[in-house]
């Protein structure tokens, strides 16, 4: 199974050790890059070095992580905005260099959302817009520095090309014209147990669930249903430079 692809994926993680603590278990990106590192050397192990390194130079790496760092990192970056920014990017740069020094080249990543209209920040935050408005200020720089730094690593890695998925700007426009993707909701978790969005507590078995989860933009107070992940794929798969840069994920993938 390891020469179809692996998920590393786990929830409430983040790029910086820290995010998502309170959570409890998860695995973070440095420990996402060992298990990586792992499956690499299972790999040539089964069917060769140099057969290894070809599958893994044209294979897919797909990363979406860093939200949880935003969401998560408000306290922190009362501190300090732009320097608790920066301790993320930096960390990033050195996983991502790490993938590349383990053979992978094609690698497409996500930048944070528009974090601040997710149900549970529309519930928690009694400051309201203002508090939401910072978060969403605080993705916006960390994109910003986050294209810089893909752009960047192109450059300067040889053989290698970062995508940019501007997560931020499909969220956007999603949630501004959800009536004419099919949503009848933009702000309210389909599975909610309290909140005036459903925010406050994440989806359990005693929630109350809507009865079509695709007519809403997010199934619980964080994350979207299937039906708006589909659109957000499409446009990351054939979108154009608006939504993803410098070429799309099936152009990476055939490059």
């Amino acid at each position: 199974m390891i020469l179809k692809g692996v998920n590393y994926a786990s929830s409430g993680a983040g790029i910086l050790q820290a995010t998502g603590a309170f959570f409890g278990e998860r695995i973070n990106m440095d420990k996402q890059v060992d298990y990586f590192a792992k499956t690499r050397e299972d790999i040539i192990s089964r069917i060769g070095a140099t057969a290894a390194q070809a599958l893994l130079r044209n294979s897919l790496y797909f990363l979406g992580i860093g939200a949880n760092d935003i969401l998560f990192g408000e306290l922190r970056s009362v501190l300090g905005t732009n320097d608790y920014v920066d301790e993320i990017i930096s960390n990033f740069k050195s996983q991502l260099t790490r993938l590349y020094n383990l053979d992978a080249r094609k690698i497409a990543v996500l930048n944070a959302p528009k974090v601040g209209l997710i149900p549970f920040e529309r519930d928690v935050h009694l400051c309201g817009q203002a508090c939401v408005s910072l978060l969403n200020r605080m993705a916006m720089l960390y994109n910003s520095k986050l294209k810089n730094l893909l752009e960047d690593l192109t450059e300067n890695l040889p053989g290698s090309t970062f995508a940019y998925i501007d997560y931020y700007a499909l969220t956007e426009d999603i949630i501004n014209n959800y009536r004419s993707y099919g949503f009848e909701n933009d702000d309210h978790a389909c599975c909610e147990v309290i909140g005036a969005h459903g925010g406050l507590i994440p989806c359990i078995s005693s929630s109350r669930v809507c009865p079509d989860r695709s007519k809403y933009i997010f199934w619980d107070p964080f994350h979207p249903p299937d039906s708006a992940v589909v659109i957000g794929a499409k446009y990351a798969l054939d979108g154009g430079l608006e939504y993803v840069s410098p070429i799309n994920i099936r152009q990476l993938a055939n490059s």
